[in-house]
């Protein structure tokens, strides 16, 4: 579609006052009034003539493969002007659908003969698919009157995956560690219960892990030394809810629960554990059973990218008692959730508490920084000070109920979006160090 640019209907009206003005001073003048607006429709017209032509572009459009949560990617598109002697701009802007912040024009100068290359963002803000229907281009004729506007369908649609960009980062830090010893055992001590080996007693040490019998055969103290146990059982459990849906700096909590989960998942994967995912909000979504094996860990990625944003209430009492169930030994449980107040969270306690009777609890919610910078905000108005004492009762019963589930031995993990990952990674090796699974 071709059609007048501002700059051209701003030349057709100053044609109006010109009229208007030969009249006034001498009405015989009146045939030349129309003479300025023909020649701007003549400038249109010699402007359309010299401008590119759809058929001379060519354009090639390049999807990347895949997207990843909160990480922004590109449309690659190249541009070729077939024919064309003249330098000439180009606007781009992609037509697309799903939750993915607003596109952006992007500008290309292309010269004859020499294409140009540019990419356009795509940030996506939660799993799923992103859809690019089309790619609209726009771009003006020499004199500037004249702009045409081209869509080209592409009819093409990218996969949204839980961001693992990080996890391949933080995981290059065990595998680098591991990499000296090459394909050999390397044995971590620990406060386990497998045995490992004796040593000398040294001031400071656990009066529990002296081995008397030896010591007096020996004539000196000796104490154990314990190894950390392995193929012990890992469940990352999701609660999909609508407080898990809420954003957290642009990108669902829940994501950032997957994000630290498949980091967990990896690190998990290398100590020779096994690994499973649970999904449950109104009723249970998913379940996978616990596998050991790096290779593993493309099933627990898919696991986790299938898990759906549901807007239902979190029925923790079914969800978790169905958890219980499911598991056979002895596991370590790791809750990524979230709740509002002390009353809402009742019956999470309750269930938690029959949980953490057999399993190892780590109890993962997120801190909201907006909350906290409300409850801290300086008192200048009214209604400042209101939202302040709102925040400051939802951090006191927040800190009430992780008060409870501390004293029923739940470990309780709440941080930022932020140190979540390595917060998470921390408390997993203190558990295990300490065998307390």
């Amino acid at each position: 579609m071709i059609r007048p640019t501002h700059r051209a209907v701003l030349l057709f009206a100053l044609g109006v006052p010109f009229a208007f003005l030969l009249v006034v001073l001498d009405p015989a003048l009146w045939e030349f009034c129309l003479d300025f607006g023909a020649l701007v429709l003549i400038a249109l017209g010699v402007d359309a003539l010299l401008t590119l032509t759809r058929r001379r572009l060519e354009v090639a459009v390049d999807l990347p493969e895949v997207l990843y949560v909160g990480e922004a990617g590109e449309i690659k598109v190249v541009l070729a002007a077939k024919g064309y002697a003249r330098e000439i701009t180009i606007e781009l802007l992609a037509e697309q659908r799903g939750d993915v912040d607003r596109p952006a024009i992007r500008a290309a100068t292309v010269f004859s003969g020499k294409p140009a290359s540019v990419g356009l963002p795509l940030l996506p803000r939660r799993r799923g698919k992103v859809h690019v229907d089309g790619l609209w281009l726009r771009w003006k004729g020499p004199l500037g009157l004249v702009e045409t506007t081209l869509r080209r369908p592409v009819e093409g649609s990218v996969d949204v995956l839980p961001n693992i960009r990080g996890v391949q980062r933080a995981a290059l830090q065990f595998v680098d560690r591991d990499a000296v010893f090459g394909v050999k055992v390397q044995r971590e001590r620990g406060e386990g219960t497998e045995f490992d080996a004796l040593r000398d007693y040294a001031p400071g040490l656990d009066h529990r892990v002296i081995d008397w019998k030896h010591s007096a055969r020996h004539m000196k103290l000796l104490c154990k030394e314990f190894r950390t146990e392995r193929n012990h059982q890992v469940v990352l459990a999701f609660d999909t809810g609508y407080l898990m849906c809420e954003p957290l700096e642009g990108v669902p909590r829940l994501d950032h629960a997957i994000n630290a989960g498949l980091l967990l998942a990896w690190i998990s994967l290398r100590h020779g554990d096994l690994v499973g995912t649970y999904g449950f909000d109104s009723a249970v979504r998913q379940y996978l059973q616990p596998t050991r094996g790096i290779s593993s860990f493309a099933r627990v990625q898919r696991a986790a990218a299938g898990l759906d944003y549901h807007h239902a209430e979190t029925n923790f009492t079914l969800g978790l008692a169905e958890l219980n169930l499911r598991l056979r030994r002895r596991a370590l449980i790791v809750l990524f959730t979230d709740f509002v107040d002390t009353v809402t969270a009742e019956l999470l306690v309750e269930s938690l508490q029959r949980m953490a009777n057999r399993h190892v609890v780590i109890f993962v919610t997120l801190r909201d920084s907006v909350l906290e910078q409300t409850a801290e905000a300086p008192p200048a108005q009214f209604q400042t000070v209101a939202q302040a004492v709102i925040a400051q009762d939802l951090l006191r019963d927040r800190r009430i109920v992780l008060e409870k589930l501390q004293r029923l031995g739940v470990h309780c993990l709440d941080v930022s979006n932020r140190a979540l990952s390595t917060g998470l990674i921390n408390r997993y090796l203190m558990i295990k160090q300490r065998g307390l699974i």
